[in-house]
């Protein structure tokens, strides 16, 4: 178990992976969700909708070794 650090300066590696990890998951999910939703609601087609949100994931996951190391680079 992970304890919280007694001053603002020492933040522990547990706190700031958990942060890495969140802020990637929102970064690769939600784009092309919003991809997703906005052409089926726009448009109302499906096919469209879901193939043009699965590029956009896969192209936003062929980046996830630089926005990881961005990332680190920020919260470290």
């Amino acid at each position: 178990m992970s304890k919280f650090p007694s001053k603002k300066h020492e933040t522990s590696i547990d706190i700031l992976t958990n942060w890495v990890s969140i802020s990637m998951a929102l970064i690769f999910a939600l784009p092309s969700l919003g991809v997703f939703l906005g052409i089926y609601y726009g448009t109302g087609n499906l096919i469209i909708g879901a193939v043009l949100g699965f590029g956009v994931h896969f192209v936003t996951l062929a980046f996830s070794g630089r926005i990881s190391n961005y990332l680190n680079k920020i919260m470290n």
